[in-house]
């Protein structure tokens, strides 16, 4: 898919075989990374960086993209966990960048020093090249934004995606939550999206609905204010859908 485009076939690794245990030593020890931002460790309490880890199932040896990684939190985690022998591929639709040149240079800057980070770019509908496959998808508070794209069929991007993991792999959406029921309403006001439809829309691409952590639920968050409100930011009512291709 294009999330991987023009890497090649060096980066067709597959995925080392792990004991659970093992797995979450390699974990602990990326969160507990002394080389990691203070900003990011900062966020820790609020982003529970361990559990969503070990819910993704990341591993050493996988091939992982970060789909729309914003400041780079959860690529240079997933750098650390995958090592020397994976890849993670930092997804950045050109969409984005039209209007937000920084994004790249963040990008750029967070890939600065992590030889296995690879940053992309193309448009987000472009045609999958064959043979590419990873791990695991993730995106991360920014499967609302989009809906806010113009001229994107999200269904499409999601069966693009969708050809784009291995089978068995795993396709990770974190998001604030909307009110349940309001479907796509609040995408590009306060920011938020209804699990409902996320998940309507995921399967609907051929993934298979895999779990849930409610590690990031908050329901003291009534749903209403913007996600940015000082109030709550950092503190939103969030779900973590796991969807799966089926092998």
């Amino acid at each position: 898919m294009k999330l991987v485009h023009r890497l090649g076939a060096a980066f067709l690794l597959s995925s080392v075989a792990l004991t659970p245990v093992a797995a979450q030593v390699s974990i602990a020890a990326a969160v507990a990374d002394k080389d990691r931002p203070q900003a990011d460790r900062e966020r820790d309490a609020d982003r529970k960086p361990a559990e969503m880890l070990k819910f993704a199932g990341v591993k050493p040896g996988m091939t992982v993209v970060d789909m729309l990684p914003g400041g780079g939190y959860f690529t240079r985690l997933f750098s650390d966990v995958v090592g020397p022998k994976g890849k993670v591929i930092a997804y950045i639709p050109d969409e984005m960048l039209g209007k937000n040149q920084a994004a790249l240079e963040r990008a750029n800057a967070f890939a600065a020093g992590h030889p296995n980070i690879q940053v992309m770019h193309d448009p987000l509908m472009a045609p999958p090249p064959p043979g590419l496959l990873a791990d695991v998808v993730w995106t991360s508070q920014n499967y609302h934004d989009l809906h806010n794209m113009a001229g994107v069929d999200v269904v499409a991007v999601n069966k693009l995606i969708f050809q784009g993991i291995k089978p068995g792999g795993v396709y990770i959406v974190l998001d604030h939550a909307a009110p349940a029921g309001s479907g796509l309403a609040a995408t590009n006001t306060t920011h938020r999206i209804d699990p409902a439809a996320v998940k309507a829309e995921v399967i609907a691409a051929g993934f298979v609905f895999d779990g849930e952590s409610k590690v990031l639920a908050n329901p003291a968050d009534n749903h209403e204010l913007k996600v940015f409100d000082p109030s709550l930011r950092g503190k939103t009512d969030q779900f973590v859908y796991r969807f799966k291709k089926p092998k």
